[in-house]
């Protein structure tokens, strides 16, 4: 039963990161944590490796297309590293429930602000298509950009999520890229900060192999069938119903935690 749900979340959540560049990593931890029956900190490090080799493959499938801008994902990424690994160093200081509590929060953000982006929908970017251009950056973008890898470099240390539902909003409103583009470079700035937040984790962080390596498999083969998904099914569809997704997941943590807290 165990291994059956394992294989079913991980291709579930390899499809929504590979067709929308994020969102699916942020249901890993629940999935680990109520589904699997992990405790929250090791469900963070499991999430950590899980996400990160699925982006790196899904980012691979992207750039066949021509979509990855790799010099701004590398630039992006590189940028949060070091507040991974103070989110990590957060993420040992805190109550496990409080954390799970956090980490609703952040999903009820992430699924608001997917519906909202929603709004303004995209075609997607067919195979054989020429990317347009990022528009040239101004000096004052610079600044937000950073902060905004700052912050999710942060929150990939400490709640072991990739943080693309804030990366692609950045990349397609802050630098101009179309959207395909920001889905495909969003997933090479998640490879970054996963292996960063890894790095910070390697000394100490106990890894469930038993748990990981089936999940990541399937979340591989996942996110190859979620470029397949971005191809062909409308961007905006499939956003707003994994915001509701997101909101379901959301209640259901907090729920949980804070009973746990209050009992």
């Amino acid at each position: 039963m165990i291994v059956a749900a394992t294989l079913g979340l991980g291709l579930l959540i390899g499809l929504t990161l590979g067709a929308l560049g994020g969102g699916g990593s942020i249901l890993t931890v629940p999935a680990l944590v109520y589904v699997i029956g992990q405790d929250a900190r090791a469900a963070t490090t499991s999430s950590l490796f899980i996400v990160g080799i699925s982006s790196v493959i899904a980012a691979l499938g992207h750039a066949r297309s021509g979509r990855v801008r790799w010099g701004v994902g590398v630039v992006f990424g590189v940028t949060g590293i070091a507040a991974g690994f103070a989110g990590t160093a957060v993420n040992r200081l805190v109550d496990p429930d409080v954390l799970l509590v956090a980490f609703a929060a952040v999903i009820l953000v992430a699924a608001v602000g997917m519906l909202a982006n929603s709004r303004g929908g995209e075609p997607a970017l067919q195979d054989g298509d020429i990317p347009q251009p990022a528009r040239r950056r101004s000096p004052g973008q610079i600044g937000p950009i950073a902060g905004a890898g700052l912050l999710v470099g942060f929150m990939t240390g400490f709640f072991g999520v990739g943080g693309g539902f804030v990366i692609v909003p950045v990349l397609a409103l802050g630098l101009g890229l179309s959207m395909p583009q920001a889905v495909a470079t969003s997933l090479v700035v998640i490879s970054i900060n996963s292996a960063g937040a890894l790095l910070a984790r390697a000394g100490t962080a106990h890894f469930d192999w038993a748990v990981i390596v089936p999940f990541t498999l399937a979340a591989v083969a996942g996110s190859l069938g979620g470029k397949l998904v971005a191809d062909r099914l409308s961007g905006t569809t499939l956003t707003r119903a994994f915001a509701v997704l997101l909101i379901a997941v959301a209640v259901y943590t907090a729920t949980s935690s804070l009973i746990s807290l209050l009992g």
